[in-house]
């Protein structure tokens, strides 16, 4: 492997060419910078494109209180970036280029298309018209520090070392979440090395693995309008309405990755968890139960099998059935009042132990990052080594599904820049003593 040098016509170098990257990057050379994008895959915004199963769910409407409830372990910290890049501001972005948005349920933003392609197609004009340059297939190896500030970096490109000096990098490598996409963690190694400290990663908004078959028996089932309740070791935690899914590991869906993250943070502390699902959460347990008294009063000479398909969707129904041990033949008249109670509580709360989560190739986000105690919330800014940024799902912030993750990107992305260029701008101008 040889080894290369060469001085560098760039003012800032933005690793990472996802959508934290493409917006720095944009930015920075749009207030003057010369930018180079440094990309270890083989073209840009792998993971854009997957996002909300390839629709690609933007931002969310909803107002920066919001937010700051939805994002952890501190929202707040984000107050500034919000502050100078929001939601509005990534829809006009995107309109310029001639993406037209729609706002769905939980204030949701996708592209009228539905295509997340489209998404990307319009950021890479975006960076495009701003005369950004690219290096694809390129991975940063080392980051170079000289007195507490940074110089540079390496990369290693067609098997071969070179290093390209700048006065400012900008850190956009992602996460560990879909590695296949290139968010392989690269970006905790990179600081590390220069002191930074790394909450230790972990998959967040992931399916959870459950014990015995049943979920394995009802996979492929997704339910609407259930309330999921997370117990740790018989405590009930938490608990999220919506929709669901059953897969043959387990549980998955929107409001199952919602809670993971409690989930997968629990599960590491070799907490018991388990999680329940109320399948008629509009109905108390005495309202249920009326409603189960009169429909077997109503169709007396019915079977059973027959009774329960106007409580529940047919998948459910033999699973129901074995777990209680009822013989679906039986008459609805023959139904005893402690089998019609041991119906009503499982319909209440039927119960999945929860034995493992899905790895990172599954995870959407990552929890865990760089502590944000070591950059400045109100530049981006390394606290521990000069001129260095980040931005994006590097840092030790994550949020729940609903378009806050990808707008954490831009937010932190723009201030990022904007304090670079600025910095770079008063260093310039300040004469040498």
């Amino acid at each position: 492997m040889t080894k290369k040098e060469h001085t560098s016509p760039y003012d800032v170098v933005v690793i990472g060419a996802g959508p934290a990257g493409l917006i720095a990057a944009g930015r920075a050379s749009e207030l003057g910078s010369r930018v180079l994008v440094i990309e270890k895959m083989r073209s840009a915004g792998r993971k854009l494109l997957i996002t909300g199963k390839g629709r690609c769910n933007i931002s969310n409407d909803a107002y920066q209180s919001d937010y700051f409830k939805n994002i952890f372990p501190n929202g707040k910290y984000l107050k500034p970036a919000f502050g100078s890049f929001f939601s509005g501001d990534i829809i006009q972005l995107l309109k310029d280029e001639g993406v037209e948005t729609t706002v769905e349920r939980g204030g949701r933003i996708f592209p009228t298309s539905n295509k997340a392609l489209d998404v990307l197609n319009a950021l890479m004009s975006w960076v495009r018209k701003r005369k950004v340059d690219f290096l694809y297939s390129s991975k940063v190896t080392e980051l170079i520090t000289a007195d507490g500030r940074i110089t540079g970096v390496e990369i290693l490109r067609n098997g071969q070392t070179e290093q390209i000096l700048s006065s400012s990098v900008m850190l956009c490598t992602g996460g560990k979440s879909y590695p296949a996409t290139g968010s392989t963690g690269d970006g905790y190694l990179l600081v590390e090395q220069l002191g930074h400290t790394i909450t230790p990663a972990r998959p967040a908004l992931v399916p959870l693995v459950t014990s015995g078959k049943m979920a394995a028996e009802l996979q492929g089932l997704s339910l609407k309008n259930v309330t999921a309740s997370v117990w740790v070791n018989y405590k009930k935690q938490k608990d999220e309405f919506g929709e669901m899914l059953f897969a043959h590991y387990g549980l998955t869906g929107p409001i199952i990755l919602t809670l993971s993250r409690l989930v997968v943070d629990q599960l590491n502390q070799k907490s018991k968890v388990r999680i329940t699902i109320d399948l008629k959460p509009a109905l108390d347990e005495n309202k249920l139960d009326a409603r189960l008294i009169r429909d077997l009063d109503a169709n007396g000479k019915k079977q059973i099998e027959n009774i329960f398909k106007s409580w529940l969707p047919s998948k459910l129904i033999p699973v129901f059935l074995n777990e209680l041990q009822i013989d679906g033949k039986k008459q609805g008249h023959q139904v005893n009042a402690k089998e019609r109670r041991k119906i009503m509580l499982m319909m209440k709360n039927l119960p999945f132990e929860v034995i493992d989560y899905r790895g990172f190739n599954e995870a959407i986000i990552t929890a865990g990052g760089i502590s944000t105690s070591e950059v400045d919330g109100k530049t981006m800014q390394s606290k521990l080594i000069k001129n260095l940024y980040f931005a994006g799902e590097v840092l030790d912030l994550d949020a729940n599904t609903g378009g806050y993750n990808l707008q954490i990107a831009y937010s932190t992305a723009w201030l990022a820049a904007n304090s670079l260029v600025k910095n770079q701008k008063e260093t310039n101008s300040t004469p040498n003593h």
